[in-house]
């Protein structure tokens, strides 16, 4: 089948946000227009045959905010010295490493109270080949979420999305015109985290380029991250999603922190925690400040963050290398809206550090979002560190490797999505997506501004 999909976009800049943030907005001003050939839709089961089981997920896995579909982009470009064809090493690829990772080749099934549990059946992944008439030079120098035409680099198959009964990965590889090639999968929240799904995914690379095997044998387990107590995880959503629909119009902007942006916050905190302060702990308490301001609610109305922490290494014993299920911990801090916003900056980033000591100290509490109201409630997860762009499938790293938009999850208002990005320099910072009514968005780029642009003399950080 062939689809003719046509971009248009502009990148417009504040001008007070030129040195600084950037948010990027697209109107109808310049095509770029490709056309993407797709063949039809095919099953890649296990290489081998593979145990018919069924294998319950954990409470972790379990978690009523993770049933969801999460994209993942990898840009490629032309490797000179390699001749094969990126379609066929990657399909092959696939089928070895689902011998491994035999459940990814089955379908969830839920059981009472919600419960999951993966049948393996081996019918396999869901896969697309494709063709696409454009070089990967045309997509621009800085490829980051939101990815431009993901639908059609990404296709969703009819009957492909759900959560239950459903394949649990879709993979698409798309060559391009120029010798490159993108590899976009999507895959099923409740069945991995970031880190478990880059796992099987750097386990590919590794057989596309020849191993017999992966370096990091799959490890289930999941057993190891349930609890004894009841959890009803679920029961406030419907009430969050009605919420939803009595907002005024919300509007979505993307903001970018580089060295300087962070240096400028950092000069905000005492000398206590100016250089103990991690860079999340610093844009994480900036942002929900900002929110908090920006959305003008009653002084006594409870504001939360929560936020998710890889905690393999945080049990004792820590878990198994190889475990590939998810093992976040949600550190959650709150306090009301006026102590946030009438209190210092470092006001917030000590609340931050104090929820993920206590967090630390018990990582088998499950914090959830459900717990906070629409206008209080907020969420942020760091995307930064997963390792897509180190994935060599034989071509080498990818150009651009990570989660394809930021707008992700049952209740996109509710979460920030943290993303690594370069500027003109080569130096390394992170785009942030924001969800705010359009009034709202207005008096956060405001407060944020001041943030970022008051300068600290005595501030050696500070160019």
């Amino acid at each position: 089948m062939a689809t003719k999909y046509t971009l248009f976009y502009k990148r417009t800049l504040s001008a007070r946000f030129s040195q600084r943030i950037y948010q990027p907005i697209y109107t109808l001003t310049r095509a770029l227009t490709f056309k993407v050939t797709r063949q039809n839709p095919e099953l890649i089961p296990p290489a081998k045959p593979t145990p018919h089981e069924f294998k319950p997920l954990s409470d972790f896995d379990n978690y009523e905010g993770l049933r969801f579909q999460v994209p993942i982009i990898q840009f490629y470009r032309k490797n000179p010295s390699v001749e094969a064809d990126p379609v066929e090493v990657i399909r092959k690829a696939i089928a070895k490493a689902l011998v491994s990772y035999y459940p990814f080749a089955g379908r969830l099934r839920e059981h009472a109270a919600r419960k999951l549990a993966v049948e393996c059946t081996g019918e396999g992944v869901m896969f697309i080949e494709a063709d696409a008439d454009v070089a990967l030079e045309q997509f621009g120098d800085e490829l980051k979420p939101p990815v431009p035409c993901l639908e059609e680099l990404l296709y969703d198959v009819p009957g492909s999305g759900g959560i239950i009964n459903a394949p649990l990965l879709l993979i698409q590889v798309t060559r391009l015109k120029c010798g490159g090639f993108i590899f976009s999968l999507r895959f099923n929240h409740t069945m991995s985290d970031g880190a478990g799904i880059a796992q099987f995914v750097s386990a590919v690379g590794e057989l596309a380029r020849g191993a017999g095997f992966p370096s990091t044998p799959p490890v289930w387990e999941r057993h190891l991250l349930n609890m004894s107590c009841t959890h009803h995880e679920h029961k406030d959503i419907p009430d969050i999603i009605k919420t939803l629909t009595t907002l005024n119009k919300v509007v979505h902007r993307s903001f970018s922190f580089g060295t300087n942006q962070i240096s400028a916050l950092r000069s905000h905190l005492p000398p206590h925690l100016r250089h103990c302060t991690t860079t999340f702990e610093i844009v994480t308490a900036c942002l929900w400040r900002c929110r908090t301001i920006a959305l003008s609610l009653h002084p006594d109305e409870e504001v939360g963050i929560l936020w998710a922490m890889d905690s393999r290494r945080r049990f004792n014993p820590p878990i198994p290398d190889g475990y590939y299920g998810n093992c976040c911990i949600y550190p959650t801090a709150t306090t009301t809206s006026e102590i946030l916003s009438k209190n210092p900056y470092h006001y917030a980033v000590e609340l931050l550090r104090k929820a993920k000591l206590e967090a630390m100290a018990d990582p088998m509490i499950i914090k959830r979002l459900s717990r906070f109201s629409f206008v209080g409630g907020y969420a942020v997860s760091d995307a930064r560190h997963l390792g897509f762009e180190d994935v060599d499938f034989g071509w080498g790293k990818a150009v651009y490797g990570g989660v394809a938009k930021g707008n992700i999850g049952f209740v996109r208002e509710l979460l920030s999505l943290y993303v690594p990005c370069k500027n003109d320099k080569g130096e390394n910072g992170i785009v942030v997506s924001i969800y705010l009514p359009e009034n709202a968005m207005e008096v956060f780029t405001k407060e944020l501004e001041m943030l970022v642009e008051k300068n600290n003399d005595n501030n050696p950080m500070l160019a």
